[in-house]
């Protein structure tokens, strides 16, 4: 259900990680009408004034996995309406609990600040490749992930719903303008897996569902952020090499039954109706 006391109203809104996605979903924010202020962090000391010259107060946070940074602006930062968390998770074997640990220490700070709000940018590689369409409640817990601590750091802030609206934002793979797929393949021989569905999102997609989810209400939900198509890598890759004049990979010929997972977003789509811009990955918008 959606928090009709979210609704457009002048939000503070901090977002911590101001990077590939937080950056642009900033600039967006400064020219919505939802937002009266617009904070972002990084652990880039050269960001900040790249930031300023944006209309973004920039701060210097980092998490390791503790929030560590000047306790005056640490302050400032959480003191917000709205929080996006939008930080790649640090998942390494040798320290499994890094990431929950860097969500434990925002939660920490949210507790003591006026937050109301909070979205969570996670990712659909916490879904095991089930070989059928895939949907938000096949994974809820860690042991049915084979990225439990993201599903453990979901869970987290999940558990602070009841003071405060959260939803979990599971992204597929972010691309678009410089993130172009081909270009990590382009070359490459005898690809066995050019079979498999892609779950990709356009970076301007993710940017405008998050500001229509802002504008709309948050809900205390799980969401798979993904477009709505699902072509095969093999098409994907040679559009894209084609596009940019690079060196198509070659595929294997043979059968090979590759397990695969199809992530649907019919549940963003039930509660917030979004128009996607890019809703086939193939007419994704790139530039080198």
């Amino acid at each position: 259900m959606i928090d009709q006391n979210t609704k457009i109203e002048k939000k503070r809104i901090s977002i911590l990680g101001c990077g590939w996605l937080g950056f642009p979903l900033a600039q967006r924010l400064l020219t919505d009408d939802i937002s009266s202020q617009v904070k972002g962090s990084t652990t880039s000391a050269d960001k900040i004034e790249k930031f300023k010259q944006s209309g973004i107060e920039g701060f210097l946070l980092k998490l390791d996995p503790e929030i560590s940074g000047n306790e005056v602006e640490i302050k400032s930062f959480f003191d917000c309406d709205t929080l996006i968390i939008s930080i790649p998770p640090k998942l390494s074997k040798n320290e499994a609990d890094f990431h929950p640990r860097q969500i434990q220490s925002v939660i920490d700070h949210i507790k003591n600040a006026p937050i109301i709000e909070i979205l969570y940018v996670s990712s659909t590689s916490i879904y095991p490749d089930l070989n059928r369409i895939v949907i938000e409640s096949d994974v809820v817990s860690p042991e049915q992930s084979p990225s439990p601590a993201m599903v453990e750091a979901e869970n987290l802030l999940i558990n602070l719903r009841g003071d405060r609206q959260v939803s979990i934002l599971r992204h597929g793979g972010l691309l678009g303008y410089n993130r172009i797929p081909g270009k990590y393949i382009k070359g490459q021989k005898e690809l066995t897996t050019g079979s498999i569905p892609v779950n990709y999102i356009h970076r301007d997609d993710s940017v405008g569902i998050i500001i229509s989810i802002l504008e709309k209400g948050i809900a205390n939900e799980t969401f798979n952020i993904v477009a709505p198509l699902h072509p095969t890598r093999k098409e994907i890759y040679i559009k894209s090499c084609a596009q940019f004049g690079w060196e198509a990979p070659t595929f294997a010929e043979q059968n090979i039954q590759t397990d695969f997972k199809m992530i649907s977003a019919e549940k963003l789509n039930s509660f917030y109706e979004y128009d996607f811009k890019f809703p086939d990955p193939l007419l994704f918008y790139y530039e080198e």
